[in-house]
This record gives structure tokens, sequence and C-alpha cells, in this order.
């Protein structure tokens, strides 16, 4: 088996975490050997008992073996795949494994909208983007096969066909609060420019926005009255360093020298 196989095997295998699928990387890399068996698995990504016992108990059931089948005719990016987008791996904890949907080669475009598939401003940069023909990238928090929130069921359709579909959930799982804090470390990490137009204390484009400080990025924020709720957050990262937006030109001058 190549450590690739043995990586998504990892990915859709239950009861073992990122950092368990790091040690095993690094292990197989240094001593040049992909381990198989189950229980030496565990114990080199350092499982708990209980850890243990359900990776185990999946690793041989027939369900892990119908859950391979139905990945196998999706199209998967792993760490370990020559194309997979440096500005990723500067990321907090790089995607191991990401499944995707759509034009693969979207990822090196010049000029990408990159967005989150929400309610709100993520729904209309996408529909923007295929109104006016540009390349869009949607990082979801669930599996490929699953639409959140429903209403945009058919923008998530349209972008897996002339667009790129990105989830790093295997398929049937359902949303969850956590994976979309997870899935804006993705956004942050494609993205060399994030702007938030609105943004709470507490919201989910704040924490992608810091991250995208954290990892470099550039980061525009559109500043709003004090006693605004939905402006807190942009004037917070104003306050951090990003870019006040206050007309179109401070978004353009950003892009000119790609364009």
């Amino acid at each position: 088996m190549q450590l690739r196989s043995l990586l998504i095997r990892l990915h859709l295998a239950h009861g073992i975490g990122y950092a368990g699928m790091v040690r095993l990387l690094q292990h197989c890399r240094q001593v040049q050997t992909v381990v198989t068996d189950p229980r030496r698995l565990g114990k080199l990504a350092h499982l708990t008992a209980s850890q243990q016992g359900r990776f185990t108990a999946d690793w041989q059931s027939m369900a892990f073996q119908q859950r391979l089948k139905r990945h196998a005719q999706l199209d998967i990016l792993t760490i370990l795949d020559d194309d997979y987008p440096p500005a990723l791996l500067e990321a907090y904890q790089p995607p191991l494994v990401l499944f995707l949907r759509g034009q693969r080669a979207l990822a090196t475009a010049k000029l990408t909208i990159v967005s989150g598939l929400a309610k709100g401003a993520d729904g209309f940069a996408h529909r923007t983007a295929l109104r006016f023909n540009l390349p869009t990238i949607g990082v979801i928090g669930t599996g490929l096969d699953i639409s959140y929130p429903r209403q945009h069921r058919d923008l998530q359709q349209q972008i897996s066909q002339v667009g790129l579909l990105i989830s790093e959930y295997p398929l049937g799982v359902g949303p969850e609060p956590y994976h979309f804090v997870a899935r804006n470390r993705i956004i942050a990490g494609l993205c060399q420019t994030v702007i938030v137009v609105e943004a709470q204390a507490h919201s989910g484009s704040l924490i992608t926005a810091n991250i995208a400080l954290q990892n470099n990025r550039n980061v525009l924020a559109v500043p709003g009255p004090i006693d605004a709720p939905f402006s807190v957050g942009c004037n917070q990262l104003i306050v951090a360093g990003a870019k006040p937006v206050l007309n179109s030109r401070h978004i353009i001058e950003e892009f000119l020298p790609k364009i």
C-alpha cells in the first residue's frame, strides 16, 4: 500500500484524529515503510485504549470497506500530492486530505473568489463570481453530498460544475459548529487577501480574518459605527492592522499586480 492510500484510509477511519495521523505520516516517512496493521497504527498514533478499540473495530469492519468504495469515486487531494497548494501548507494544521468536486486547477488561478457558501455575503460573493464568469471556490463544513444551508443547494451544485467545491469531511457528514471553525482555516490558507464586510465580536468571519493575519495574508475590513454589532469585528480587525475599505478602489488595488 502507498503512503497516500494509507493517509486516505486513516482520514476515513473512526477513532483517530489529526495529531495521530501526523505521527503516522512522520513515522512511515522516517522508516520508509507503510504500516497497515491497525493495532500497530494505533500504538504509533498514541491512541488511548478507547480510541484504539474504536479504531481497530472500524478498520476491520464491512462499513469501513463500503466507505472506502464510496469515496474511491471522488477527486481527492492529499498533503502528499504535488499539486497541493503551497499557500495551504502555511495554514494552521494544514488539511491532510481534501475531497474535491469541480475544476481542480482553479486553486492556481490568478484571481479566484473563495468563500464558505454560508448565508449572506458568502452566497452573494459566489453568485457574483458566477454571474461574471470568475473562478470561485466554495469551502464547506459538511460532506460534498450535503448542502448547508439548504437554500444554497442549487448554488452549491453550480459551483461544483463550473467552479470548485472543497470539503475536509467525508460523504454523509453533516454540519457541526466546530466544522465551520475548522473550515475557516482552509479559507484563510487558500486566500492571499481576505475581505470582511460584517463581523460580530466572535463570528466565523472574524476567526477567518485573525487566522489570515497570523498567516501574513492581506486582510481588508469595511468599517462601521462603533455601536453597530455587525461592525464590531471589522473595527477590531482594523485596529489589529487590517486595511480599511472605504470604496471599491481599495479592493481593486490589492489585485492590480495579479490581473
